[in-house]
């Protein structure tokens, strides 16, 4: 009884699979939406890659004053004054 139950239920199962699922339809106002947030998300990101990029160019501002307050400080020495 328990392998027929099995088979029927396999078989159901199979059949249900193999039957194409309508198509879903979007709404406008559902499309605008998931565009709005779809926009937002994207403003987000650029947002976050700039702030990215301008902590980056502090940083290697930062790198080139310290590179140039040395080499002044070696060449004062050199020079013995």
């Amino acid at each position: 009884m328990k392998r027929f139950a099995a088979l029927a239920l396999l078989a159901l199962l199979s059949l249900a699979w193999s039957v194409p699922a309508p198509a879903q339809r979007i709404s406008v106002e559902e499309n605008a939406r998931q565009s709005r947030k779809a926009a937002k998300k994207q403003q987000k990101m650029l947002k976050k890659a700039n702030k990215k990029q301008r902590k980056a160019m502090k940083k290697y501002e930062k790198a080139q004053r310290k590179a140039n307050k040395k080499a002044n400080k070696d060449l004062r020495k050199r020079r013995g004054g």
